[in-house]
């Protein structure tokens, strides 16, 4: 009796379990340390002013960590992430449109909401007309997928190179700030329009949730097993697409946020079921912004971008992950 007791619990206490009751406890002393270290006078307000930029910081963190391992997911391959496809450079071509054709002035004299909603509905309109090309048709290479994203950021790059040479140098130098994501300046006005956008698409992954362990198999193992791939593939390609725009909108594009965070949590859990994958991978996103903005705020005193360091480590994870499958 007493060994079935222990197997019971060691069942329930298995790897998986125990590497997300590790990082919900680093998570919530990242969360009590941006709240309360180095807080001077009143409290109301400090938790106000810090409560908003935790908030910003959290919704960011859960946008990349789901979208990021979704994708891999669709994709079936754990090097690719959504942010390859092209979205930083649209972001910027976005950005640099508004200063070349409507002034610096813009950035600032345009409602913050209305920039947003645009940004988000072009980043989707444009992902779910590459996705839809790309997966919806015959079955095409990964390769391919790759090289379409490649060209179309390296289009979107040309266009903003050619109209920011045109640019004089004091709109090019407000322009330049908007072009890398910064964590600390999140719009408070826009949080309430994100986090309603995340619970609708949160609501709709969770529905799906059964499919995604099935569709991590491959295109032909999810049809033998009774996925409706092409309807499966068309939901979570467009939820992705409206995570990452939403958070790319927010805070800036960045490149290898999510892949370092799904590498980590697919490390740490030691298997690929997604119950497990997705709340390690946003834990994680958590921990990663959170306590990498403590420190940036505490200890360096903003001598340097949490953007810059986290990138920096993400391509470091890239070219791990690209080298160790040329070995293979």
């Amino acid at each position: 009796m007493t060994e079935q007791v222990m197997s019971t619990s060691g069942l329930r206490l298995g790897r998986p379990a125990l590497v997300l009751i590790g990082l919900t406890f680093l998570t919530l002393i990242s969360i009590a340390l941006f709240m309360t270290l180095g807080a001077k006078g009143s409290w109301s307000f400090v938790l106000s002013f810090r409560g908003k930029k935790l908030l910003g910081l959290i919704l960011v963190a859960y946008a990349v960590a789901v979208s990021t391992v979704l994708f891999q997911t669709v994709t079936n391959n754990r090097i690719l992430t959504p942010s390859i496809m092209g979205f930083d450079a649209l972001y910027v071509l976005i950005k640099t449109a508004i200063v070349f054709f409507l002034g610096v002035g813009a950035l600032t004299a345009i409602d913050s909401q209305l920039q947003f909603v645009v940004e988000v509905l072009v980043m989707v309109a444009f992902s779910g007309l590459l996705f839809r090309w790309l997966f919806l048709g015959e079955e095409r290479s990964l390769h391919l997928l790759v090289l379409v994203g490649i060209i179309f950021g390296v289009l979107f790059r040309s266009l903003s190179q050619l109209m920011q040479r045109m640019l004089d140098p004091g709109a090019f130098n407000v322009l330049q700030d908007t072009m890398f994501a910064s964590f600390a300046t999140t719009d408070p006005t826009l949080l309430g329009i994100s986090c309603v956008i995340m619970l609708a698409v949160s609501a709709v992954g969770l529905r799906i949730m059964h499919t995604y362990d099935v569709l991590s198999l491959g295109r032909a193992q999810a049809i033998n097993l009774g996925v409706d791939y092409k309807r499966m593939v068309v939901i979570i390609l467009s939820l992705v697409a409206v995570l990452v725009s939403v958070s790319t909108a927010l805070v800036g594009p960045v490149t290898f946020f999510g892949l370092l965070v799904a590498t980590l949590a697919h490390s740490l859990i030691g298997q690929s079921q997604h119950r497990y994958v997705l709340p390690a991978a946003v834990l994680l996103g958590i921990i990663a912004l959170v306590g990498g903005q403590t420190l940036l705020e505490r200890v360096f005193a903003f001598d340097t971008a949490l953007s810059i360091i986290i990138e920096f480590l993400g391509g470091i994870v890239f070219i791990a992950l690209v080298m160790r499958r040329s070995a293979r």
